[in-house]
């Protein structure tokens, strides 16, 4: 069978799990949503379902975004790190303390107050193992996808970020506006919409 009469086929085997119930309400088809999409393949492709990293290390989910982001720009300070991986501040903070807790990252001798952190030795070398499956991860997933399929795919997944981004910060400012709550993360969306487009 052909590539693509094999992706014909697991398309129309898994669309079958998406029919609509029978109801009065308009109903969201979830199949064709895109945020839905984007968060199922999301969840596929969490770090955390991979079964060679989690045989390559035992660091949770948020700690090995962590590490990665660490050993492909360190040194870097938290609040980029956020920025960047759009995860709260507050976990960042907890993730980098216990990374350095097991001697994997430490803070930048002579830093400023914001503590830029980089990898040690040992952490390079987790991120050194995790980052070459990585990318042979990507290559397998992307083996179906032309050169130009891929560049499309990145192109549209940054418009979409930053839609994303922009949609939620207007969001959180009309909930403000209307007097309801907020929380510290939404705040957060703020801020990051405001510096992309400072």
């Amino acid at each position: 069978m052909s590539s693509e009469n094999l992706y014909e086929n697991s398309l129309k085997n898994r669309l079958k799990a998406f029919e609509l119930s029978e109801s009065d309400q308009s109903q969201l088809a979830l199949d064709t949503h895109i945020p839905f999409q984007v968060a199922v393949v999301s969840n596929l492709l969490s770090i955390s379902r991979d079964p060679i990293i989690r045989n390559l290390t035992d660091l949770d989910t948020r700690e090995l975004r962590i590490l990665v982001n660490i050993g492909s720009y360190g040194p870097i300070a938290a609040s980029d790190i956020a920025y960047q991986s759009r995860l709260d501040p507050y976990s960042i903070n907890r993730a980098i303390a216990a990374l350095a807790k097991k001697e994997l990252v430490k803070y930048e001798e002579g830093a400023s107050r914001s503590k830029p952190v980089l990898l040690t030795e040992q952490g390079n070398s987790i991120y050194n193992k995790v980052v070459a499956h990585l990318k042979m991860r990507e290559e397998k997933l992307l083996d179906t996808l032309t050169n130009q399929e891929r560049n499309t795919l990145s192109e549209l997944l940054q418009k979409l970020e930053l839609n994303a981004e922009a949609v939620l910060a207007m969001e959180v400012a009309d909930c403000q506006k209307q007097g309801l709550s907020v929380t510290r993360d939404h705040k957060e969306l703020e801020r990051w919409y405001k510096r992309t487009n400072k």
